[in-house]
Order: structure tokens, then C-alpha cells, then sequence
């Protein structure tokens, strides 16, 4: 199991920053949310380009507003900058984004994106020949040389972990816990991967981090950050599964020890990266990213 970060672009300065010094750890890739902000896809080609043996992600891309041709374009140009370093993880997002947000149905979206991924992954192999129910993609790229990057998909649910397995290379949760992992994400992406013919899937599992000698404040935190997710029905559900009340359950706490074994337990599971969300105040970020590099070394 490979360790890795998950984290957003607060400012360029920033970002650029934290992708140097995950390069100089050794740890072994860094994943970025997109959301309403910067770019994603853009800041990457922008200033990922001299991190040598970093790999970076984006976890993930929302794919409504963004034709397939249009992501697999700018997806080849990013990985052409970066080297073939670049993993595209794309989700479809949540109904109360897509609809007053975008103006677009929601209805199927395991349809939206099992059309998605069939005209994506033609398309960047830069010819594309797709007409389905709702999505068509038919044209020629021109990219001389530019990689075609792995493609993963935000898979929670049964039929989307299907559909991802038998058409993409793997799957990026969010709000997935280790009982979900091992009942219900692992053996349903790596069945439907199996009956396609395709290679064992990736797995990799972001979560809330905190090293902490304050369990009960970190706790807090981690609830008032992350409480807004379980008012998204994709995320409740996973929470339900899990057996959880609330976010703010699904964060790693503790000392440095009882963390590490936590996220060790993971690679038996399946899981083959494990990105950590790092949070706390900044003793404690301090010391979760020195675990999370300690960690990331003992890989290499």
C-alpha cells in the first residue's frame, strides 16, 4: 500500500509548496479536491512539472459541466506536462450541485457515467467514435506524445462500483470506512474488473488524520468539518453502512502509534494507496505529516 495526501489548493503558493515537499519525503503521490475554486487539472500542469516520482491526482474532477472530449484534452495536456505522472479521478458529483448549480438532470447518473467513461476512454486515446442514450463524442485529438493518464471513479454505491470496475482502472472514496471496504468496495470493483477481463483494480482511500495528544478536541474538530457531508445522501449511505452517526467518525485520531496501526490495517484490506487528509491545529499537522513521511518511507 502506497501513502500518499489528500488535500486543496488554498493559494499557488501553497500548493506549490506542499507538492515539493511531498516529492522531497518520498511520499508517494498527492491527490486534489476540485470543487468551486482554481482548477485542478491547471494548477498541476502549472506546478507540478519538477517533482520527480510524485505522483498527483485529482480526486476528484465533477464531470457534468465538462464533455468528455473537452477533460480528455485537457487531462492529455496536464499529463504531458507533468511527465505521465497524472491520474484523473473523476465523480459525478452530488443532484444538488448538477441541478441548480449546472441546470443539468441528474436522473441515471450510474448511466451518466457508465456513457461517461465509454467516450472518455476513447477519447483520450485521442480518437473517439461514441454515441450513446445522452452522451456523443466523435473527433480527433492531436496531442503528439502526451500520455493517457489512469482514469479512477468516486465509486460508492453497487452499481457505480460495476460500472467502475469494468471500464476504469480503479475507484477514489471519500467517507468510506474500512467495514465498506471490505464488505462491499473492494470485492464489488474487483468482481466486475475480473468478469471484464481487466487488470486488479486501484483502490485508493482518503481520510481525515489527526496525530494528537487531545483526542476529544481533534474529534471535535473533525465533526464541524466534516459534518456537512452527511447531509449528501451518497455520503449518509456510506456513513449507514458503516455504522456511523456522524462525518466526524470517519477520522483517524490519536497518538502516533495507534494512527500508524490504524492506517497499516488498511493494505489488508485491499487497499492499494492510502491518501491522508491532514487536520488539527499546527503542532498537530506537524506531527501527522511527519508520520504520514514516516510512512511513506518505510515503502520505499
Amino acid at each position: 500500500m502506497d501513502i500518499g495526501i489528500f488535500g486543496h489548493v488554498e493559494s499557488i503558493d501553497q500548493i506549490t509548496a506542499d507538492l515539493r515537499s511531498a516529492a522531497d519525503d518520498g511520499i508517494a503521490s498527492y491527490w486534489l479536491t476540485q470543487a468551486f475554486g482554481t482548477d485542478t487539472l491547471n494548477v498541476i500542469g502549472a506546478v507540478a512539472r519538477d517533482l520527480p516520482g510524485l505522483r498527483v491526482g485529482t480526486a476528484v474532477v465533477p464531470v457534468y459541466p465538462r464533455h468528455p472530449m473537452a477533460l480528455a484534452q485537457q487531462a492529455l495536456t496536464t499529463n504531458l506536462l507533468v511527465g505521465g505522472r497524472l491520474t484523473l479521478g473523476i465523480g459525478p458529483s452530488h443532484p444538488n450541485v448538477v441541478e441548480p448549480c449546472w441546470g443539468m438532470s441528474y436522473e441515471r447518473p450510474a448511466r451518466y457515467m457508465r456513457e461517461y467513461l465509454q467516450a472518455l476512454t476513447g477519447a483520450l486515446t485521442q480518437k473517439v467514435r461514441f454515441r450513446g442514450e445522452v452522451l456523443t463524442a466523435r473527433g480527433d485529438l492531436d496531442i503528439p506524445g502526451a500520455p493517457i493518464p489512469r482514469v479512477l471513479v468516486a465509486a460508492l454505491g453497487p452499481k457505480m462500483l460495476e460500472i467502475t470496475g469494468t471500464l476504469a482502472d480503479g475507484t477514489v472514496t471519500w467517507m468510506v470506512g474500512p467495514r465498506t471496504l471490505k464488505e462491499l468496495t473492494i470485492p464489488a470493483i474487483r468482481e466486475a474488473a475480473a468478469a471484464a477481463g481487466r487488470p486488479e483494480p486501484e483502490i485508493v482511500v482518503p481520510l481525515p488524520v489527526c496525530v494528537t495528544r487531545d483526542p476529544a478536541t481533534a474529534r471535535a474538530l473533525a465533526e464541524e468539518n466534516l459534518r456537512w457531508y452527511g447531509g449528501l445522501p451518497s455520503y449518509r449511505a456510506m456513513l449507514d453502512r458503516e455504522g456511523y452517526e456522524t462525518p466526524g467518525q470517519m477520522a483517524v485520531i490519536g497518538d502516533a502509534d495507534s494512527v500508524a496501526a490504524e492506517i497499516e490495517s488498511l493494505a489488508g484490506l485491499g487497499v492499494t494507496t492510502f491518501a491522508a487528509n491532514i487536520f488539527g491545529d499546527e503542532d498537530e499537522k506537524a506531527a501527522t505529516r511527519e508520520l504520514v513521511a514516516r510512512l511513506a518511507a518505510a515503502r520505499r
